[in-house]
């Protein structure tokens, strides 16, 4: 059985899509392969393992002469790594999965990538994300996409008709006899929560109700003290952070509506119940400089639970959402499009549903874990086989 070293800094405990895509190809991948992982565990001192992570790749390698593959699972290994070009002749791939090959800094644009760029292989999660990279002067012949996947498991949970009472005494959100769209995911601006806020949700009918989840609360004293930089430099600190840029102007524009509700982190157990009783999922990105949306596993988590989704039709969503397969391809930033498709489908439930079941389908059979990690393997075949044989 052939050895492979995964090195990454997103991995569970912690959550978020990343960690979930770090996890499953690893798990994807031992049924193939003999493991070697190095990966950063929540609680760590974070600076500590990036500067003990030398020591460790080396001392991996010393002690496990047989790997034949090094897998960096995104751009902040792949630059945190790039002595290892000199160090070893086993074939390297890295993971790029969006920010992590446009972060706006001159340094790492002009610096860092050209040599990230040497590497035997890149694996892009979506088209977009691959044209990013050749962009910047990759090898379109190494340069390859094997996009995320999502849980399928997630559309196997029963449906739990308590949750609109949960939501009522918890949330005190009363949603009987409404309709519902839901949306999830940090604050960021590239998301268009608050460009939703402020341009379709006023003009919705009254009896439309709008559920956001994800991270949202007071900043904390390292963000307020980030926001006091001058923008230039602010943003670019809010983007490395994953800092929520947008969390004021949403919070603001949620206060002023009452059929907006914004739930901040719930638990796994009431999203995945939350996602089941929205009648649409949507996902308004607009284009922010040096920030692009990678993939949208958010999409493909609501199609699994039986919700249509209307995305914007732009960067790496376009590879989660296809556009009359598992979704709607909506024009980024036109808020009649949004506010009349809405309307549309709400309209008439017979046809959604009919659209949500073939969407599920569709997710189902396209996005599991097991076709991402199939590609991985696929890819990593080829390159090591290419490898002479005494490696």
């Amino acid at each position: 059985m052939r050895e492979i070293l995964c090195i990454t800094h997103k991995y569970p405990p912690t959550i978020g899509g990343m960690e979930k895509q770090s996890f499953e190809l690893i798990a994807g991948l031992s049924k193939y392969y003999k493991m070697h992982v190095i990966a950063y565990q929540n609680g760590e001192n974070k600076v500590l393992w990036f500067s003990l992570l030398k020591s460790k790749i080396e001392t991996c390698l010393k002690e496990n002469p047989n790997i034949k593959l090094i897998h960096l699972n995104d751009g902040a290994m792949a630059a945190a790594c790039l002595w290892l070009q000199k160090y070893t002749d086993i074939p390297i791939v890295a993971t790029y999965h969006g920010l992590d090959i446009t972060f706006p800094l001159g340094f790492f644009q002009n610096s860092l990538i050209p040599k990230m760029r040497n590497y035997n292989a890149s694996i892009c999660v979506s088209a977009y994300t691959r044209e990013q990279c050749l962009n910047r002067g990759f090898d379109a012949e190494t340069t390859r996409v094997a996009r995320n996947g999502v849980d399928t498991s997630m559309g196997d949970i029963a449906f739990d008709p308590a949750i609109k009472a949960r939501l009522k005494e918890r949330y005190g959100i009363d949603i009987e006899g409404k309709n519902v769209i839901i949306t999830t995911g940090r604050a960021v601006k590239r998301k268009g929560f608050s460009w939703f806020l402020r341009n379709v949700m006023p003009r919705l009918d009254e009896n439309i109700v709008f559920l956001m989840i994800g991270p949202l609360g007071e900043p904390t004293f390292s963000q307020k003290a980030v926001n006091t930089l001058p923008e230039n430099i602010s943003s670019k600190i809010q983007l490395m952070l994953g800092t929520p840029s947008d969390a004021a102007d949403v919070a603001e524009l949620a206060a002023t509506n009452t059929n907006v509700h914004h739930l901040g982190s719930v638990p796994y157990k009431d999203l995945v119940q939350l996602l089941s009783i929205a009648d649409l999922f949507v996902m308004p990105n607009i284009h922010v400089d040096g920030d692009i949306e990678g993939f949208g596993l958010v999409a493909l988590e609501a199609s699994i639970r039986k919700t249509f989704v209307l995305a914007s039709g732009i960067e790496g969503i376009t590879d989660a959402v296809i556009d009359g397969e598992n979704g709607i391809h909506m024009p980024s930033g036109n808020a009649d499009a949004w506010i009349n498709k809405i309307h549309e489908l709400l309209q008439d439930k017979t046809r959604l549903k009919a659209l949500s079941e073939k969407a599920c389908e569709y997710t189902r059979k396209h996005y599991s874990w097991g076709v991402m990690v199939e590609r991985y393997r696929e890819i990593f075949e080829e390159i090591m086989e290419k490898q002479p044989s005494n490696r």
